[in-house]
């Protein structure tokens, strides 16, 4: 569950331009935040020295210290500070910049979508919040495992007593790491949608990708850690195109010039070395580098070949071109799901791992076409048959492919109400289709909606 968020938040909201900084004003001043603006890094900087700061939205580009070197400068003094860059489409060497050096947490585009913005700057400060509560029971249990240390072992009554508290703590300090983990997951898919945001919602891939992959490794039963790492390198796997043209990015692969040929072939390990500055994601970004290696060795960057190749990144490739062949990526042509398949299957032995090959192809003949069929226990239910009290089994996006709502939030009648006025405002026709825990919780009559 997101936690509930403290009262008096102060965000920094930093522009040379005047008009932008009413208009991000004007946007957030019924959150509960308190706003303090700087109309430059220099002023920025002097605020962060005597006022407490818990989150900066800069623009890119200002006269004198630009937004990418503030937001450095920022991680380095204050690394608990949550960083969001302001950015047009063309400052990507900037946005570049920043995800390196100053590790933001988000970039959004100019103009931005307000009720995205505000969604952004909620989840940030929720992730902020939970990273403190985690830290926080870290200290707590470091504290009463000196404490236990100390007491005499002939008070058996009190150790006995401290030992059950201590157990207490540790279980919630195992809550808070399955929360992180679990937080990591989310960020990486929210990330994702930012290269979606560049294209058309049918060559919006990432969303299918991680379908797919997570439904293949619960298949083959891998563990906790693989599944986690293969479901952000799908969120994620396509982060090397960032700085492709729109033209490009629509493309079929086959279809590319000579020049674009090889900007393509680097876009594995661009990926990769986006990420590797983050510490958790580094297995994630190692799966990227290499899910265009091929089994009979010529693929690319490294020409690995074989079980060589990390299984994640086998796992992934098939993935990949799976979705991809369905959405003319990969040939000028869009092919239906079945003849993906057969083209998948005819590759066996030479793009794709033949053992895996086989049981790829069996649970995709076998399955929905999602990939994500109703697991016992998983019912699915659309937005006016939801109940105060339901728990999200699965993450919730909007058309856009924006996150709304993570895997494992209790829905309240005030979220629901919103999550219906949300998708009033999506394209005529869109309605949203959640999975939830099968609940047994009392007939809750929602407050009237207006809903036609």
């Amino acid at each position: 569950m997101t936690p509930t968020l403290p009262d008096n938040l102060r965000l920094l909201l930093v522009d040379d331009e005047e008009n932008i900084l009413r208009s991000l004003k004007r946007l957030l001043r019924r959150e509960p935040y308190e706003l303090v603006t700087a109309e430059s890094g220099e002023a920025a900087l002097r605020i962060l020295e005597n006022e407490r700061i818990d989150l900066v939205i800069s623009d890119a580009r200002m006269p004198g210290m630009d937004g990418p070197s503030l937001l450095s400068l920022i991680r380095r003094r204050w690394p608990w500070v949550i960083r969001i860059l302001l950015t047009g489409y063309a400052d990507m060497e900037s946005t570049v910049k920043a995800i390196n050096d100053g590790q933001i947490y988000r970039y959004i585009s100019k103009p931005w979508e307000d009720e995205e913005l505000k969604v952004i700057v909620r989840q940030a400060l929720a992730f902020q919040y939970s990273e403190r509560r985690r830290l926080a029971l870290e200290k707590l249990s470091r504290k009463q495992n000196r404490q236990l240390r100390a007491l005499n072992e002939n008070l058996e009554q009190q150790v006995e007593s401290r030992t059950a508290e201590l157990k207490e703590t540790a279980d919630m300090l195992d809550r808070a790491l399955s929360e992180l983990r679990t937080s990591y997951v989310t960020t990486t898919e929210v990330f994702s949608s930012l290269l979606n945001q560049r294209l058309p919602r049918d060559l919006q891939t990432n969303g299918r990708v991680i379908a797919v992959a997570r439904a293949f490794a619960q298949h083959l039963e891998l563990d906790a850690e693989l599944t986690r790492n293969l479901e952000m390198a799908s969120a994620l796997y396509n982060l090397g195109k960032l700085s492709w043209s729109d033209d490009m990015l629509r493309a079929p692969s086959d279809q590319l010039t000579k020049a674009q040929t090889k900007t393509y072939r680097q876009y594995p390990e661009a990926g990769e070395q986006l990420l590797m500055t983050l510490e958790p994601l580094q297995e994630a970004a190692h799966i990227i580098r290499h899910h265009q290696e091929r089994w009979s060795g010529r693929g690319f960057p490294d020409e690995l070949a074989g079980d060589a190749i990390p299984l994640g990144s086998r796992i992934l490739r098939m993935a990949v071109d799976f979705i991809e062949l369905q959405t003319g990526l990969i040939i000028s042509r869009r092919v239906s799901r079945d003849d993906a398949l057969k083209l998948v299957e005819r590759q066996s032995g030479r793009l794709y791992d033949p053992a895996l090959c086989g049981a790829f192809v069996a649970l995709c003949e076998g399955t929905a076409p999602d990939l994500a069929p109703t697991e016992e226990g998983v019912i699915a239910v659309d937005t006016r048959q939801l109940k105060a009290g339901m728990i999200l089994a699965r993450d919730l996006h909007a058309a856009s492919g924006m996150l709304l709502l993570n895997e494992g939030k209790q829905l309240t009648r005030p979220l629901i109400e919103k999550l219906i006025a949300f998708e009033r405002g999506e394209p005529e026709g869109t309605r949203y289709i959640l999975f939830i825990h099968d609940p047994e919780v009392p007939e809750e009559p929602l407050m009237e909606v207006g809903i036609q």
